[in-house]
């Protein structure tokens, strides 16, 4: 299994949210990229990055911040927050990201998705934040109206193959990952499915990994110095 730290940007800025609140968010470093450097000095081999100001609005307003995370070098980046056009994807791939999150517009524009998936193969993964079991779109602002299982059966038969599930309710709050979630969707579904939220402690890590994730992404328990990388990374490697 593998551990993403998370850099969310907000304002040029790498930021924490609670519950996807933007009213509630805590800024630990102004640059992004410094932040890339301390993680890959930890022994991080790959990092989730999350255009907040895109995810609301649409576009890439981040994308210069997000071009020098992904200038750092020797890190697996997935890029998500706002990516709602072909044109964007191709600019983040050609920028070096490793692959692109695909949320609102999975969710709105299945033919955008598609294509994209046939362009870019395994390089576009979806993300699905969940709120009271339905899937969340623009920022966690708006519910789609998709139950999450449903959904997840829908991108894998578009050909999707990593879903990036996070428990909004959790996120941020540093309650423990929803393992109730992952182990259904790991049982149902033949994709790489990526935990995010809530996730506080080695423990949790191994019970995802135990659980057949294929990856488990860490945010305010790192910042917070709940948890820590090195401990995160060998547990999933275990």
């Amino acid at each position: 299994m593998k551990i993403f730290p998370a850099i969310d940007i907000c304002g040029g800025k790498a930021v924490r949210l609670r519950k996807g609140d933007f009213s509630q968010m805590t800024v630990y470093n102004g640059d992004p990229a410094a932040v890339a450097l301390e993680f890959k000095a930890r022994g991080a081999e790959c990092v989730h990055i999350v255009d907040l100001d895109g995810a609301k609005t649409g576009g890439t307003p981040n994308f210069e911040k997000i071009r020098e995370i992904l200038s750092v070098g020797g890190l697996f980046c997935e890029v998500g927050g706002g990516i709602r056009s072909l044109g964007a994807v191709e600019k983040y791939l050609d920028a070096g990201a490793s692959r692109v999150i695909l949320g609102t517009a999975a969710v709105e524009d299945p033919e955008f998705l598609k294509e994209a998936v046939r362009l870019s193969g395994s390089k576009i993964a979806v993300g699905a934040d969940i709120k009271d079991g339905f899937v969340a779109v623009r920022g966690w602002l708006e519910s789609s109206g998709l139950a999450l299982i449903d959904f997840a059966k829908s991108m894998q038969d578009a050909g999707v193959g990593t879903l990036i599930c996070t428990d909004i309710s959790r996120d941020g709050e540093m309650r423990g990952a929803n393992l109730e979630m992952y182990k259904l969707l790991t049982g149902e579904l033949n994709m790489e499915i990526v935990a995010s939220g809530g996730i506080t402690g080695i423990g949790e890590i191994r019970a995802l990994k135990d659980c057949g994730a294929a990856g488990a992404i860490i945010g305010k328990a790192y910042y917070e110095g709940l948890i820590s990388l090195e401990e995160a990374i060998e547990a999933a490697r275990e």
